[in-house]
């Protein structure tokens, strides 16, 4: 007999009885669980997802990695050193998480970096040219999905401060970026080269206790993503914790 049966026939005679009702369960983006989801009603939550939509300009129905982002970012806000993003395209996340963050009291600056005209061909490996990634893009940036001008992303962000945009491939723009530490580093290109450059390029300056939100880590399509994470991750002797949610978590923690 299965433990989960056993334990309701176990509690049925004690006179508990565990429910579970369908429209409880959490059912969107490739995740469906019945795990308990409360933030889904929170209103600091509702107000900073909210904001991502807004930014998007519709709803992606992500709210569970969102919560993941915000949560790592409330995180690296207690840490010395700035957000960076790599791979904004309209700014969804880093936009609800400066509303949740009330970004212009905090001090710190966020770093936003994208081509804002889809994948660079010259930076992505063989396996995803095979694959058909930059057709992907082609698709995206046609369906309007990806942005393909930086002037309608500036306009999202102008209403806060410390706010730097810069437009252009990674890891071309990298050196752009002169925060001396950083506790917040989102990678989201769609492409594996860049994130391990950029993942490379900021990890002496990432703070102890800092994080990196990898976006498309454990989704079907994105293996050399995966593959390039994890050989990054082994080269610095710590491991990707790869969330239900597709995305991949990094923290720096002190050497012993």
């Amino acid at each position: 007999m299965k433990p989960r049966v056993l334990l309701n026939k176990l509690l049925a005679k004690s006179g508990y009885e565990i429910v579970r009702r369908e429209n409880d369960a959490y059912d969107e983006d490739g995740l469906k669980t019945r795990h308990a989801h409360p933030f889904t009603g929170e209103g600091g939550f509702l107000e900073a997802y909210a904001r991502g939509v807004q930014a998007a300009g519709s709803d992606y129905g992500w709210r569970w990695r969102v919560h993941v982002g915000l949560w790592a970012a409330l995180h690296a806000s207690k840490l010395s050193g700035d957000f960076v993003e790599c791979g904004v395209n309209r700014g969804a996340l880093s936009s609800a998480i400066m509303r949740h963050l009330d970004w212009n009291t905090i001090g710190i600056t966020f770093w936003l970096l994208d081509t804002f005209a889809g994948i660079d061909p010259r930076f992505i490996s063989d396996s995803e040219r095979e694959a058909g990634v930059m057709e992907g893009s082609r698709a995206m940036l046609d369906s309007g999905f990806y942005v393909d001008q930086v002037e309608s992303v500036r306009s999202n962000f102008s209403e806060w401060r410390n706010v730097r945009i810069i437009k252009g491939a990674v890891p071309d723009t990298l050196s752009q970026v002169d925060a001396k530490a950083v506790s917040y580093l989102h990678l989201d290109m769609n492409c594996a080269p860049p994130e391990a450059a950029a993942a490379e390029f900021f990890w002496n300056r990432l703070a102890e206790g800092g994080v990196i939100l990898l976006d498309d880590y454990g989704f079907p399509g994105h293996r050399a993503q995966l593959e390039a994470m994890d050989a990054f991750a082994s080269s610095k002797k710590t491991k990707v914790l790869a969330l239900p949610t597709g995305q991949g978590i990094i923290f720096k923690t002190p050497a012993r």
